[in-house]
């Protein structure tokens, strides 16, 4: 049930999620989740500048009603897990550049001065790393 990944800063997709509230699918059969997790991985490997956060993907994050969902983490840090995108490239170039600044910060807590406009209103929980609770 559990595959090892990289265990560094990451932003790991939900590849299920709809692609919408009312559709599943777009018109060529794709999950809104596997477009954001194509996008996520087409926007990392344009730019140097994303090379130190992983794009992982796995099924089902269990945040449906908040479709194209993605969890954003890193050992010893508080992490986070931001949905309602719509899986296209601005959404991903936004969540890309929040991570950067989320990887550089010591315990992932990043200043709201430096939030990319397209991830504001996208958060839905932070959850501590283990063995810790937030202040």
């Amino acid at each position: 049930m559990l595959k090892q990944v990289e265990d560094g800063p990451a932003i790991v997709a939900c590849n299920t999620c709809r692609h919408s509230a009312d559709e599943r699918e777009d018109d060529t059969g794709l999950r809104g989740g596997a477009q954001m997790a194509a996008a996520l991985r087409s926007v990392r490997e344009s730019d140097a500048r994303y090379a130190g956060v992983a794009v992982q993907e796995m099924p089902c994050l269990f945040a449906c009603t908040d479709f194209c969902t993605v969890h954003l983490r890193a050992p010893g840090k508080v992490g986070y897990v931001l949905g309602r995108f719509t899986p296209d490239e601005a959404a991903a170039t936004a969540i890309l550049d929040y991570a950067v600044h989320y990887a550089a910060s010591e315990h992932g807590r990043v200043p709201f001065k430096q939030w990319p406009q397209g991830v504001k209103g996208h958060f839905i929980t932070r959850t501590p790393p283990p063995g810790y609770v937030a202040e």
